[in-house]
């Protein structure tokens, strides 16, 4: 079966919403010889509502190419574990934008973390003609990798073992680059990349950051560079579902919210700004009959952003935390800020701490990157194990 037209469809889509980057021309043509296909496992899982249901190449190939080739921002789910994904083929212009970028350059040594199925891998090694260091820490995702990155004739090394240790045998390295999202950047990433090397990595449940190491080596700082999202290194507690909440905090009274609710629906820069403050929360919306609703939940506690009719919407909070409170509050504090976007934000990650920013429009002093008034401070815990899934 030849796939080419699929693997066609899928750039002629990313030309239309101009999603190619310009500062990479390397990329297209190398999706072209490593299509997507050549690293997807004969079964592959899908959601049907309820659960994860399995497509199986031999009794269903057409069915199967089609998850394979859903969409340029469609992931395939490669692998399920006690009913949760753990491993994609991830949406390939979500590639194509971490691989942009990393700035990478023919000659880099560049180490990834979460070889997942082997096509990020691959490409990579295709880029830097030079042997790409991939650590994968689920035995049955690395081996099957590996074949697949041999049959393609690309050099990679892929390694057993925790990502978030890196793999320091190898080190150091030009480029490093994580397939799964972390709350905290590791250090060890830093101490194994180069002074003036690229960190690329997506950041819990939103966005995805592109970090500099200092000439020191003491620090790394960098933009975020879009909305990537990942699934999150093994062994990261689940999130906890707003039903699951709900039912263990009884309301404690309800109030009007005297605010359209689109903006938490459709303007993802709000939502990044309030991912940044607020790291823990999760948000959903829907709409019904009375109009526009939206869900608001941590691990403790939960509000309900009901629309009753006629324009209006009451929230019901539960819980120790006034969510409802804190998200009107972290979306004045955005508002005053100017309402700045997704790419105004950055990161610096230092030995014992993280914190993000936002960047004003005035050149900042050389070596520090420029501030707005808020910055956020985030703890950095170091896990004994943390484990990587593409």
């Amino acid at each position: 079966m030849s796939f080419v037209k699929h693997q066609l469809r899928l750039a002629d889509d990313m030309e239309r919403r101009g999603q190619w980057p310009e500062r990479s021309p390397w990329i297209p043509p190398e999706l072209g010889v490593l299509q997507r296909d050549r690293f997807a496992p004969d079964r592959l899982w899908t959601w049907d509502g309820q659960a994860y249901q399995p497509i199986d190449r031999a009794t269903d190939p057409t069915r199967w190419t089609t998850e394979v080739y859903a969409g340029a921002d469609e992931p395939a789910v490669t692998q399920v574990n006690d009913g949760i994904a753990t491993s994609s083929l991830s949406a390939q212009s979500l590639v194509v934008d971490m691989l942009d970028a990393l700035l990478l350059e023919e000659g880099h040594h560049v180490l990834e973390l979460g070889t997942g199925t082997g096509w990020n891998a691959g490409l990579l090694a295709r880029r830097t003609s030079t042997q790409v260091t991939s650590v994968e820490t689920d035995p049955a995702l690395a081996g099957p990798a590996r074949q697949r990155l041999a049959a393609a004739g690309t050099q990679v090394a892929v390694e057993v073992g925790d990502g978030n240790a890196g793999w320091p045998a190898n080190a150091p390295y030009d480029r490093v680059i994580a397939t799964y999202a972390v709350d905290q950047v590791p250090w060890a990433w830093l101490e194994q990349t180069v002074p003036g090397g690229r960190i690329v990595t997506p950041w819990g449940h939103l966005g995805h950051v592109a970090l500099t190491v200092a000439a020191d080596g003491r620090t790394a700082s960098g933009w975020f560079q879009g909305l990537a999202m990942f699934m999150p290194a093994r062994g990261t507690a689940p999130a906890r579902r707003y039903r699951q909440v709900r039912e263990e905090a009884p309301p404690t009274g309800d109030r009007p919210f005297l605010r359209a609710l689109e903006p938490l629906r459709d303007d993802w820069n709000l939502r990044f700004a309030l991912r940044v403050a607020l790291p823990d929360l999760q948000i959903s919306t829907a709409v019904d009959q009375d109009g526009l609703n939206a869900w608001i939940h941590d691990r403790t506690s939960w509000a309900s952003l009901t629309a009753t009719g006629g324009g209006r919407t009451v929230t019901t909070q539960g819980g120790p935390r006034q969510l409802a409170d804190d998200v009107e509050q972290a979306w004045d504090q955005w508002i005053a800020q100017g309402r700045p976007s997704l790419y105004e934000y950055g990161m610096t990650v230092e030995p014992d701490r993280q914190y993000v920013w936002a960047a004003t429009h005035t050149p900042a002093p050389a070596g520090q990157p420029a501030r707005r008034p808020m910055s956020f401070d985030i703890e950095l815990v170091r896990p004994k194990s943390l484990t990587c899934a593409d």
